[in-house]
């Protein structure tokens, strides 16, 4: 636990590589000046109003099917909040990386593989909106606890609850539990809708968001497997 930092996900990446931590390890912080997100975007919560922190592990499965842990561990945030705060249907999981509670974004998290001499590992970062107002939230369309009508959350046992669901979660994964599918998009505020995707090159398009396949990536109803863009739900008229 640190007081402050520029990114958890940056100090622990650099204690991994030095070997001062080891698979397990987790770095809390209450608050960071350059979080990261993903794409490489950068975000700036209040000290003191979100859950921050980072763990690195270890995973058994083969590389190609990693793209699966970003979806274990919004399992785990989903289940944590829905267990401990009485949300019902409104967490869900917008594919591949945010947390949403009653359709505004709760949660980020960021997955990064991490290659060192004893092999290969991810950093898993979670930044969690607790306690923050409206006016203290990063950005539009963002909610906290606190908004949503759980107050006085304790981030230390919500934390404990997150990493104790995601090694459940890894150990079902790792076993190849075939449940892990329909119980993912179940839970999921994409699967079954209209998308529209921005790829990393500029490239649009529009399509049901239809299933997950074994490497994590969002399978279109074109046949398209997506693994990497920016996704937005649209709403009907």
């Amino acid at each position: 636990m640190v007081d402050s930092t520029g990114s958890t996900q940056v100090d622990l990446a650099k204690s991994v590589r030095n070997g001062q931590a080891k698979s397990g390890d987790v770095l809390v912080t209450e608050f960071q000046s350059a979080g990261r997100g993903r794409l490489d975007r950068t975000f700036v919560t209040m000290p003191q109003t979100a859950l921050l922190f980072s763990f690195y592990v270890r995973p058994n499965n083969r590389d190609e099917r990693w793209g699966w842990i970003p979806l274990l561990v919004g399992q785990s945030v989903c289940k944590a909040i829905s267990e401990s705060f009485d949300r019902g249907n409104g967490i869900k999981m917008k594919w591949p990386n945010d947390i949403l509670l009653n359709e505004k974004k709760l949660a980020g998290l960021l997955v990064e593989r991490l290659e060192t001499n004893d092999g290969a590992g991810v950093v898993i970062g979670i930044g969690l909106n607790v306690s923050a107002s409206q006016e203290e939230l990063p950005v539009d369309g963002a909610t906290s606890l606190e908004i949503e009508g759980s107050h006085n959350v304790d981030r230390e046992k919500l934390l404990i609850a997150i990493l104790t669901n995601f090694e459940g979660y890894l150990e079902r994964w790792e076993s190849n539990d075939p449940t892990l599918l329909a119980e993912y998009c179940a839970s999921s505020a994409t699967i079954g809708k209209k998308v529209a995707i921005e790829l990393p090159g500029g490239e649009k398009l529009t399509a049901i968001a239809s299933s997950i396949d074994v490497t994590g990536a969002l399978v279109l109803d074109n046949g398209k497997h997506i693994t990497v863009g920016d996704i937005l739900h649209i709403v009907s008229s």
